[in-house]
């Protein structure tokens, strides 16, 4: 899994049988491995819509093909296991645009996604069948080919008794809504906003590209709450946008981050001043998404946190005070200082006082392994020839087997 920030390949090692409502899946050992930087950082360029010809755009496909090869070899080694061991590689790929929604095309409305990373290179390359490019087939169902993840987390997170919300906090934040004793149907889920990719893009700007992320959120927590512009961040069109939605680096990147530099000038921030903006913004806009969509109509008992974003102390203490609650397990969140949220214009009651937040971890997966573990079960399925979208997340018309099959080479 290579997420909306690039800033590492998150490889998954699971065992999975059965089929659903009975499969079996066990994550047995995760790792990160970081992108060459150079790599990286056309990646972010190609993101954010920048000018690359076809030519470029075929080279960068196969190059990153390479990388998630040997992403996966090099898991292996770490993992002790021999990839002849491996039965399939489930790769999301990395996403350089994503238009859910149809929008104007040469006279027709279009939707599309673009997800690079050349599976038949992994495939070869590790002797391994890999199945990628999920998303395609979603939007030709009328979906939006995301979010996709709440296939897995309704598998591992489904409860008789528990209303439960599985929220990750990568690049963007999206949660999927679980019902006590759902079904597949009752499933909602949706992209609620921004989560590390604001952040990490103030961070680089304004630290001169000396730092890529607020470790532990030692500079927000340094910056004062400026509330007027959290109240201007907080009236962002999309967050009123009902679900099916879902959304990326075309909408939250550099224009995006130009206007909060716009806004700071506005309102004289330091630059611990917008990291720290930027982060309540995150949480706010969680809170927002729970009160307009969620928990008028269902019951909730416990929100379960992944992500690279559930390291972050700021965050989990915004969280925890909009929720009346604590962190189940949690030993880095921070208290909330200074001025906050609460001082500003934009104001949300607690959402109850019986939610939980409770780290993935303590469910038995690692906050930073769900996605990439996530898309393994993806894979699987794929392959035993099953749907494993939800129309009821991405607004698709019917079921639809996901993915693109690489076979590995005959031996």
């Amino acid at each position: 899994m290579s997420g909306t920030s690039a800033d590492a390949i998150d490889v998954a090692l699971a065992r999975i049988s059965g089929a659903p409502p009975h499969l079996n899946a066990k994550l047995l050992n995760h790792t990160s491995i970081n992108f060459p930087p150079q790599l990286r950082k056309e990646i972010l360029r190609v993101a954010e819509q920048q000018p690359i010809s076809a030519g470029q755009l075929s080279q960068l496909n196969f190059r990153l093909g390479e990388t998630f090869a040997e992403a996966a070899l090099a898991a292996c080694r770490r993992f002790r296991i021999s990839p002849k061991k491996i039965a399939l590689i489930g790769s999301h790929g990395q996403t350089i645009f994503h238009q859910g929604r149809p929008i104007p095309y040469l006279g027709r409305p279009t939707a599309s996604t673009l997800q690079i990373g050349e599976p038949s290179i992994i495939a070869v390359r590790t002797g391994i069948t890999t199945i990628a490019d999920f998303r395609p087939a979603d939007i030709a169902q009328g979906g939006q080919g995301a979010p996709l993840v709440p296939y897995a987390d309704y598998l591992l997170y489904r409860h008789e008794k528990l209303g439960r919300i599985s929220l990750n906090l990568g690049g963007i934040a999206n949660i999927t809504v679980i019902p006590a004793a759902a079904r597949l149907g009752q499933v909602l889920a949706f992209d609620t906003g921004p989560a590390n990719m604001l952040i990490d893009a103030l961070v680089a700007h304004l630290t001169h590209n000396r730092q890529r992320f607020d470790k532990d959120a030692r500079l927000a927590q340094q910056g004062r709450s400026i509330p007027a512009l959290i109240d201007e961040l907080m009236r962002d069109p999309y967050l009123k946008i009902a679900p099916p939605k879902s959304t990326g680096r075309e909408y939250y990147g550099r224009s995006y981050v130009k206007k909060i530099l716009s806004l700071g000038r506005l309102h004289r921030a330091k630059p611990n001043d917008l990291i720290r903006a930027a982060t309540i913004f995150t949480a706010l806009s969680i809170v927002d998404a729970l009160n307009r969509f969620v928990l008028p109509k269902t019951k909730i008992h416990q929100l379960i946190l992944s992500g690279g974003g559930a390291q972050n102390p700021l965050i989990l203490a915004q969280l925890a005070a909009a929720l009346g609650t604590e962190v189940i397990g949690a030993q880095h969140a921070a208290p909330l200082l200074g001025n906050t949220a609460a001082s500003s214009n934009t104001r949300f009651p607690r959402l109850s006082n019986h939610i939980e937040i409770v780290p993935s971890s303590q469910l038995g997966i690692p906050e930073t392994a769900k996605e990439s573990f996530a898309f393994a079960i993806l894979a699987y399925e794929t392959f035993h020839r099953r749907p494993s979208n939800l129309p009821s997340a991405t607004g698709a018309r019917h079921p639809a087997i996901l993915g693109k099959i690489s076979y590995a080479p005959t031996r």
